[in-house]
């Protein structure tokens, strides 16, 4: 291993409203000796993710923030190079929750091993990993479509919106989205079968453009982007209606307290339901989501894409690209090819 390079990325200052690189410091380090029960990886792909925005601020959220001059860490899909494991050999593909580096120690019980016959090895950190079961038991749980009901998802063309979307019409529901770009308008309507969408940056009056794309009203709300856009989707609430409250995205950045119009009125009049929730809480029923997620993947009735920035040092820029809507569908970073096919 020693004609190999080892960085890592630091956070070195929070952000104040958008991120920058100045924020970030790339800092080469040695490659570390796995100890007993841990195994040396190289990182092959890492996904940014928009919740990382809330973890640079040092503030009480459902996470720890990052530390300063630490390593970020992500979901990272990596290759064994090394074994000091009874588990895990040489050659072996895992997924884990690990530093943003070209190589890092885990302990053997701390990534799991991922099976490339099944699925891409990108999909674990998509539609198969961390945004497909957000999507999954945000919106079978919290949202409950029902068939021939009306489901509005924010950040439609995301890796979580893609899929709710995708789910709704699984269950027979009716399917709105909303995204910023004629590119990604397209492909939500004519490859994933939206029944309509709303390019919120082209549309003047988000409000009129959701009247006349949900004339029955709106059942359930997939909120994943807060601000106007939720204010303006809200209004339109029936009875019962219910919404899974997944992400802000349009508020990470703001540098004061976002004050909108009071919603609760809203909810008590359609005595409808907002719940907040992270994918955590349903840690203990992942393999179920796994699994229903993948044959519906096998079956052709979930489709996904991904947005693969190629090179490490690129990591930063893919990640201020999720705020300014570059991607569509899943936002990765390829770092390096497997060293074994």
């Amino acid at each position: 291993m020693t004609e190999q390079k080892n960085q890592h990325i630091l956070l070195t200052s929070r952000p104040k409203g958008m991120p920058s690189m100045e924020n970030f410091t790339f800092e080469d380090i040695e490659i570390p000796e796995p100890q007993n029960g841990q195994v040396l990886l190289k990182t092959l792909y890492l996904s940014v993710d928009p919740y990382m925005r809330g973890r640079m601020n040092d503030t009480k959220s459902y996470v720890p923030p990052f530390e300063l001059n630490q390593p970020v860490s992500g979901g990272i899909v990596a290759e064994v190079v090394e074994s000091r494991s009874g588990e895990l050999e040489e050659g072996d593909l895992v997924i884990g929750n690990l530093p943003w580096a070209l190589y890092t120690t885990a302990g053997e019980h701390e990534v799991r091993k991922l099976d490339p016959e099944l699925a891409p090895i990108t999909a674990n950190l998509g539609i198969l990993g961390m945004p497909g079961l957000t999507a999954y038991f945000g919106l079978l749980d919290i949202g409950n479509p029902q068939e021939g009901e009306t489901v509005v998802v924010s950040g439609a063309a995301g890796a979580v919106g893609s899929t709710v979307g995708q789910i709704a019409k699984i269950k027979g529901a009716r399917v709105v989205g909303i995204a910023g770009s004629e590119e990604k308008v397209n492909y939500l309507k004519n490859e994933l079968g939206f029944d309509a969408v709303i390019n919120y940056r082209e549309a003047g009056s988000i409000r009129q453009a959701l009247k006349e794309a949900c004339p029955d009203g709106v059942d359930v709300y997939f909120d994943n982007v807060g601000g106007e856009i939720s204010d303006a989707v809200i209004s339109l609430l029936n009875k019962y209606a219910r919404i899974p409250l997944c992400g802000q995205i349009s508020l990470y950045n703001l540098e004061k307290q976002d004050v909108g119009p009071r919603i609760q009125g809203q909810l008590l009049i359609n005595s409808a339901l907002i719940k907040g929730f992270i994918v955590s809480n349903y840690a203990s029923q992942f393999e179920e989501g796994a699994k229903q997620l993948g044959q519906w993947l096998q079956e052709g009735k979930l489709k996904y894409e991904e947005n693969v920035v190629e090179g490490f040092e690129n990591t930063i820029h893919a990640f201020l690209g999720l705020f300014k809507g570059e991607n569509l569908g899943k936002q990765l970073v390829k770092v390096a090819e497997p060293s074994q096919s």
